[in-house]
């Protein structure tokens, strides 16, 4: 686990305490263990487990620069990711989990409580439906998203949740400046401005990372997002 401290001070300058390596170690561990069973992720060595799922989560630390999100929500987390690294790494985040899926979802659960880490919630649902509800919508700093859906559909589930003021992140492959530029009326019409694309390099990887950045400028009109199914069928 020497690689998970050493690169993360020396990519992102982040210093991990004993105590955050030791509950990465246990993280891993039970997600090797759950994926006997469940099918949680493809990656299933730990050294990619740590290249690929924990050090590629605190890359997001790379988006918040001068906006520190007291409240973020992640979209599709799967087996947590990138939600759960970036809560192990700064405690005080009050953290939203959602996922569609009802064994991740409850993995993400145990997980928690394993390591005892408090002010998260994990939510069995689909983004469409929580980002027309009172208690979700334009309430969080920031949202989170990593390898959901192509970004003209992605925005349409994330912007509505992000308050005016707050940022998008969106981890992206290669095809991220294509995204990007396909997205153009999806984010005049949902309230986000492109802030950059960040580039993400991980050691052992070789395959092209970004961050898309993206601030939410204007409120999202009430309309959005659509019911389930209508962002991928008829992207804006």
């Amino acid at each position: 686990m020497d690689f998970l401290p050493t690169y993360a001070k020396s990519l992102l300058n982040l210093q991990l305490s004993s105590r955050q390596v030791e509950m990465f170690a246990q993280y891993e561990k039970e997600l090797l263990d759950w994926n006997e069973k469940f099918n949680l992720t493809a990656i299933r060595k730990p050294e990619e487990i740590r290249s690929k799922h924990f050090l590629d989560s605190l890359t997001c630390l790379q988006g918040f620069k001068e906006t520190w999100p007291a409240r973020l929500i992640d979209i599709g987390t799967g087996a947590g990711f990138p939600g759960i690294p970036l809560k192990i790494a700064f405690p005080h985040l009050r953290l939203t989990l959602v996922e569609s899926v009802g064994k991740k979802a409850d993995f993400c659960r145990h997980i928690m409580g394993m390591l005892q880490l408090d002010k998260v919630e994990v939510i069995q649902s689909r983004a469409e439906d929580l980002g027309q509800m009172a208690d979700h919508r334009e309430v969080y700093d920031m949202a989170v998203a990593r390898a959901v859906a192509a970004l003209p559909v992605l925005v349409e589930y994330l912007l509505p949740l992000v308050k005016v003021g707050g940022r998008v992140i969106a981890q992206k492959g290669e095809s991220a400046p294509a995204e990007v530029h396909a997205s153009e009326h999806a984010l005049r019409v949902l309230g986000g401005h492109v802030r950059q694309i960040t580039p993400v390099e991980l050691p052992g990887v070789a395959d092209d990372r970004y961050l898309v950045i993206i601030d939410k400028v204007a409120a999202t009109p009430p309309a959005y997002p659509r019911r389930s199914g209508l962002a991928s069928k008829r992207p804006l």
